[in-house]
């Protein structure tokens, strides 16, 4: 009897190391997270300019803000072209470019400026086929701005 429960103990023992090394050899680690922020980024704010994972970048909101006066400027196209510039920095800052985008989300305090802020944006891409998109309708957004522009890119 004696032998006979030595014989278990053992192909018990056997196959428990046999199945520890089969699940830590299958696991596949997560890939790593990577924030990117702007030189001059808040890092008083609760949330990261974007998130690097893998080749895939998804980028917060962000409103086209004038640095010197903390507020979004008076004139729209100058609102739109510090908005895309901060936008296209920081995919720089992760090794991308504007035509990684996949997905854009775009929320507009007044849709008459819809064709406005398309001329200024067709001209951040050199390629023809542009990301999917959304453009909404708000009524308000942070710091009297007119567009907060949220996306997803994924290195090619």
């Amino acid at each position: 009897m004696n032998r006979r429960i030595s014989f278990l103990l053992a192909a018990l023992l056997l196959a428990g190391i046999f199945s520890a090394r089969g699940a830590s050899s299958s696991s596949s680690s997560a890939p790593a997270r990577k924030a990117i922020n702007l030189s001059d980024d808040d890092p008083q704010l609760p949330f990261s300019g974007a998130i690097l994972t893998g080749n895939t970048l998804y980028l917060s909101g962000r409103i086209g803000i004038d640095p010197k006066t903390g507020k979004a400027p008076a004139d729209s196209n100058e609102e739109i072209h510090l908005l895309l510039d901060r936008i296209k920095a920081t995919l720089a800052q992760a090794g991308l470019t504007m035509d990684d985008l996949v997905y854009v989300q775009i929320a507009c305090t007044d849709l008459t400026l819809y064709d406005k802020f398309n001329a200024a944006y067709r001209g951040y891409f050199t390629t023809k086929d542009l990301p999917a998109r959304e453009f909404i309708g708000v009524s308000s957004l942070l710091r009297g701005g007119r567009f907060e522009v949220q996306a997803i890119a994924v290195k090619r």
